[in-house]
Order: structure tokens, then C-alpha cells, then sequence
């Protein structure tokens, strides 16, 4: 081969191995994007799941604290029955003791 034919296949060569680069530089480029692009999507579809996870929580949280609450009021409402029939059982008892010291009360002023 001849000096020209040689320098001009170097320089074949070289811009291949330029285009090569090139080309192998915006497959980088677009693998990148590609990357960040998927990356964000995944971001977002955490930030997604975690934001539906927290009103799930926060919706059984709440359904346990009615049932909670369900449960006192409840509780509550059979204790003061309780003490309301109790009260009355003692009524006429309190009644007839406050009877009794008021006759003392009123014989030992006679």
C-alpha cells in the first residue's frame, strides 16, 4: 500500500472510531436519561404508595379508636345504669334514715 492509500485508511479509520464514539456517547446519553426517567417514575410511585399506605393506616387507626371509644361509652353507660339502680335501691333506706334523724332530731328539742 502506498503512503496516500495508508493515510487515507488511517483517516478512514479514525473518523469511524470518531463516529464509533459519537454514537456510543448518545447511547450513554439516552441510557442516562432513560435512568433518571425510570428512577422518577419509581420515586413518584413510592411517594404514591407510601401516601396510600398512610391513609390506610391512618383510616384503621381511626376505626380502632371509634371502636375504642364504642367500647368505653358502652362500658360507661352499663356503670351508670348500675349506679342508677343501685341509688334507687337505696332510696327509700336514705330516705327512712333522714326520716328518723329528723324524729330525733325534733324529740330531743322536746
Amino acid at each position: 500500500m502506498a503512503r496516500p492509500e495508508v493515510l487515507e485508511r488511517i483517516k478512514q479509520t479514525e473518523a469511524e472510531a470518531d463516529d464509533i464514539v459519537a454514537e456510543a456517547e448518545a447511547d450513554r446519553e439516552e441510557h442516562i436519561q432513560e435512568a433518571r426517567e425510570e428512577a422518577e417514575r419509581i420515586r413518584e410511585e413510592a411517594r404514591e404508595e407510601a401516601a396510600s399506605m398512610k391513609e390506610e393506616r391512618l383510616a384503621e387507626a381511626r376505626e380502632d379508636i371509634e371502636q375504642e371509644r364504642a367500647t368505653i361509652v358502652e362500658e360507661g353507660e352499663a356503670e351508670r345504669e348500675q349506679l342508677e339502680a343501685q341509688a334507687e335501691r337505696r332510696r327509700e333506706e336514705v330516705v327512712e334514715h333522714v326520716v328518723d334523724l329528723f324524729e330525733e332530731a325534733v324529740h330531743a328539742q322536746t
